[in-house]
């Protein structure tokens, strides 16, 4: 078994989540509780009770995940002894880098939290509400995706944030352009175009003002060498260089997400499993329409965190 471990992005948050973990698990109430102290806040209560709203801010709901995914890593290595050295990769869909940065050691629980907390403010600060978006392309090719964005670009800033798998591309950029582009998306063969529930034209140009905030905000964090490779959203390819690392999250804020391609290098480079710690299973369904032949595993419950840890452990034992 070749692992990588996968951690999820914004729309993956759930009220609720990691909860009977940290109930349950003092390695996990751990993980909250140091959460909560970093930002001078309860954020484990908006997790746990809401309301729904409130979890939704993306400056919440950036940190939360994160807190949510380290819970679960937490557990893994103190009730299994499996920790992030068992994986040959790990990655993150856009807010899930940062994740996988403090899963390998390369930025402190403390720090990623802080960063979250500001990325999540510096992204909803960028742009007026209102005056950006985002749509999921279903069933589109990135020649169509481009095409789309072409018309859409004649309304405004309109753009590829997302290549996520076989068949699913986002597009984000000003609230005009991504509906030109919606409305355009059957005649141009795209199954659906769906104007995503998002706050902000996330990975885009849109967002350089928020770039520029998380330069300054990343130059005064210590970013270590990862004790295990972090293939990257931008370049959907493997890094243990720290300068690199800080370029490419600042790159992120604006760049397109690689999702697509990175699981694609991980796969041509040995993964076989790709394990999703945190909420929700959106990476594992991702991940299986990328490479079938690839197994999945996502950990958002103490009873899936057993059914992995039986397995790996069954294999290392074989």
């Amino acid at each position: 078994m070749a692992i990588a471990f996968t951690f999820p992005g914004q729309g993956s948050q759930v009220v609720g989540m990691g909860k009977d973990l940290a109930q349950t698990f003092s390695s996990a109430k751990a993980v909250f509780d140091e959460v909560d102290e970093a930002l001078g806040e309860k954020l484990s209560t908006t997790i746990w009770e809401g309301p729904e709203a409130a979890l939704t801010l993306t400056e919440h709901t950036q940190p939360a995940l994160m807190a949510t995914s380290m819970a679960v890593m937490a557990v893994l290595n103190s009730e299994y002894g499996i920790d992030v050295q068992a994986a040959s990769h790990v990655a993150g869909h856009s807010l899930g880098e940062y994740t996988a940065l403090a899963a390998a050691g390369a930025i402190s629980l403390t720090d990623t939290a802080k960063l979250l907390r500001h990325r999540g403010q510096a992204m909803q600060r960028a742009v007026p509400v209102g005056m950006g978006t985002m749509a999921a392309l279903l069933g589109a090719t990135e020649e169509q995706a481009i095409a789309l964005c072409n018309i859409g670009s004649e309304h405004g800033v309109c753009e590829l944030a997302n290549d996520n798998a076989p068949g699913q591309v986002v597009i984000s950029g000003a609230t005009n352009a991504i509906k030109a582009a919606a409305d355009a998306a059957k005649e141009h063969g795209v199954k659906k175009a769906v104007i995503l529930p998002v706050s902000a034209p996330f990975h885009s140009s849109m967002m350089e003002p928020a770039a520029q905030e998380m330069a300054e905000a990343l130059a005064d964090v210590a970013i270590r060498t990862p004790i295990v490779p972090v293939v990257t959203n931008i370049e959907a390819a493997p890094t243990i260089n720290p300068q690199t690392i800080r370029r490419l999250l600042v790159e992120q804020i604006t760049g397109r997400v690689h999702w697509r391609q990175s699981v694609a290098w991980m796969v041509g480079n040995g993964v076989d499993t790709f394990v999703e710690p945190g909420s929700g299973k959106v990476l594992t369904l991702l991940v299986r329409r990328i490479s079938k032949e690839s197994k999945g595993f996502a950990l958002n419950t103490a009873p899936t965190i057993a059914e992995f840890a039986t397995a790996f452990n069954a294999e290392a034992q074989s």
